[in-house]
């Protein structure tokens, strides 16, 4: 049966900062236009569900919740302003350090959000940042949807967020179970690369022997560790965030060569030989996160850290390889770049699993069939 989608996502502050500085041609551009401009930078999911959920035969759209000047654009069309409509939602999260930017959450945003779940009225209400799921919000907009269904890829979240949302689904398989044993329904749903992104990735005169995009917090503390003997080793290359936190004489300061987001990342991905990952402590023994498709999928070697379920979702040693520690992280990377026959095939078979069964649109055929069955 065909289903309308709202799928609302809330993107990091320094990249729309960055974007609405990048393109000052936005600023007399409609709500369409400049949503249009956003998605085409690729960031995070961007629009992977929508478009791959229209392929499906749905009808699907997409909000940038905490974007202050899109948003500002879709209350004008609407008569309304970012002045709350509804009395300010609860902000009671600054103890729990995982919540604290929730506390640094406009007024205006959750009461908008709801004026647009209102207009729009969709079947299915998707929240990837299942923090918005205030338990207010979902009273006020509970008539206006028939299913909320939060993601969740990051530390737990207090039940009362959880229990906001009709479905959790996440890309952690260690978490199904413990929602279901707090009496929530939750299914697991792992992540994807957008297979479209290759027709808009280039050869660059500029290529990198090794490469890791990520940030340095402190859910990464042993990992950054191995990050590190790599990049005095090896030279591994560095793109993120958090680099501040690293200590002065840090050799990943040295190779740090600031951010990389959406499209920009997955350029680099595809000008690489390899690219590292590693996963955060609330992965647990579990594989899950996007950088296993990302890099993949644009036709880089992957080494990750090893998981209980890596072998699940590639094969390992011959899709991508896994790595134990930050001796075993710096051998394996200098035995693939002197041995380029089996990196390279290493390479394409991880790429050729991404593009056959890590696709967003295999994501959204097992998604529709999650959703059908509730509804």
């Amino acid at each position: 049966m065909a289903l309308s989608f709202l799928i609302v996502d809330t993107y990091y502050p320094a990249f729309l900062e960055t974007f609405h500085q990048t393109h000052p041609e936005l600023g007399g551009a409609n709500y369409d236009e400049t949503l249009g401009a956003l998605m085409a930078t690729c960031f995070g999911t961007s629009d992977f569900y929508s478009k791959n959920l229209q392929l499906l035969g749905h009808d699907a759209a997409d909000i940038v919740a905490n974007d202050r000047m899109l948003q500002a654009k879709w209350a004008a069309a609407h008569g309304l302003s970012l002045t709350p409509p509804m009395a300010p939602l609860s902000r009671a999260v600054a103890g729990v350090p995982y919540l604290r930017r929730f506390a640094r959450r406009p007024d205006w945003l959750l009461p908008l959000l709801a004026k647009q779940v209102e207009a729009t009225r969709p079947d299915v209400l998707y929240l990837q940042d299942i923090g918005l799921c205030e338990s207010r919000f979902v009273r006020a907009i509970r008539p206006f949807v028939k299913l909320i269904v939060g993601q969740i890829a990051c530390p737990p979240l207090p039940v009362r967020y959880l229990r906001g949302c009709d479905l959790i689904l996440t890309s952690f398989p260690h978490y199904v179970e413990r929602f279901r044993a707090l009496g929530i329904d939750s299914e697991y749903l792992e992540i994807g690369f957008e297979t479209t992104l290759l027709e808009r990735l280039a050869i660059s005169q500029t290529t990198y022997d090794t490469v890791f995009v990520g940030g340095i917090a402190d859910v990464h503390v042993e990992a950054t560790e191995a990050l590190e003997q790599a990049a005095r080793t090896i030279g591994l290359d560095f793109w993120g965030y958090g680099a501040e936190k690293l200590a002065e004489d840090s050799p990943l300061r040295r190779k740090f060569h600031g951010q990389a987001w959406g499209l920009e990342m997955y350029n680099l991905f595809f000008n690489a030989r390899i690219v590292v990952n590693r996963h955060s402590s609330a992965s647990e023994q579990f594989a899950n996160n996007m950088r296993l498709y990302e890099a993949t999928g644009a036709g880089a070697m992957l080494i990750t850290d090893e998981k209980d379920n890596l072998g699940e979702l590639f094969e390992v040693g011959t899709e991508v390889v896994a790595y134990r520690g930050a001796n075993d992280l710096v051998e394996k990377i200098q035995h693939y770049l002197s041995h380029e026959d089996d990196r390279a095939a290493i390479a394409r078979a991880g790429q050729e699993r991404t593009l056959r069964d890590h696709s967003y649109l295999e994501r959204m055929k097992k998604l529709e069939q999650i959703i059908e069955s509730r509804l």
